[in-house]
């Protein structure tokens, strides 16, 4: 099977938009900020954007504190053409913990990521189709590290199974990730350096 260009696929809508004057809401789901960075400044001009911070996946309390409030930091700092909001999804662990269980020896990137991917998207597609969103997606796919197909078939499935557009992407393309760096050392954004489950520590 052919991999989509699901940049390509971003670019056409954005563009289908633009020809009718429409700017749509989109709730995006946010891992942290140095990866909203690019994707708040890119899509805030074509979208209504909110920023989703859903990440039980983060088994540290402190260090998930961190990232929410350099998320909040980066939202109030940096310039959007079209405002941003901001809505949490609440701490817990739990969750992920539960949704982990029996994969706790895969290799990172493997099925335990795309069971995390299912669970963050989920909640994200189903407050989505709560607040009558346009669209939903994710920032997840600018990590290089992150498998882009998986996310976007993940997300077409959930768009179909709540009703609400999923929005395509592949962040990273078009320099996107090079831009996320670059921003970051700007607003001299906390980077971590693992995606915050304990099993990624390890």
């Amino acid at each position: 099977m052919n991999k989509l260009n699901y940049q390509r696929e971003l670019d056409n809508i954005i563009s289908e938009n633009a020809k009718a004057g429409a700017v749509p809401s989109l709730f995006l789901h946010c891992c942290c900020a140095p990866c909203s960075s690019y994707c708040l400044e890119y899509l805030s001009q074509f979208f209504s954007v909110t920023a989703f911070y859903y990440n039980p996946n983060i088994t540290d309390l402190e260090e998930y504190e961190k990232r929410e409030r350099e998320l909040l930091r980066l939202i109030r700092e940096q310039p959007h053409l079209h405002e941003v909001g901001f809505v949490s999804g609440g701490y817990d662990p739990d969750l992920f913990l539960e949704t982990a269980r029996g994969y706790e020896g895969c290799m990172e990137g493997g099925e335990r990521c795309f069971r995390c991917f299912d669970l963050r998207l989920r909640e994200t597609a189903k407050r989505a189709a709560e607040g009558g969103y346009d669209y939903f997606t994710t920032t997840l796919t600018i990590s290089p590290l992150k498998n882009a197909q998986k996310l976007n078939e993940i997300g077409m499935r959930l768009a179909d199974e709540y009703g609400v557009k999923w929005l395509p992407s592949d962040f990273k393309k078009k320099g996107g990730y090079q831009r996320s760096i670059e921003l970051s050392r700007e607003y001299d954004l906390y980077r971590q350096n693992y995606c915050g489950c304990v099993y990624s520590v390890r």
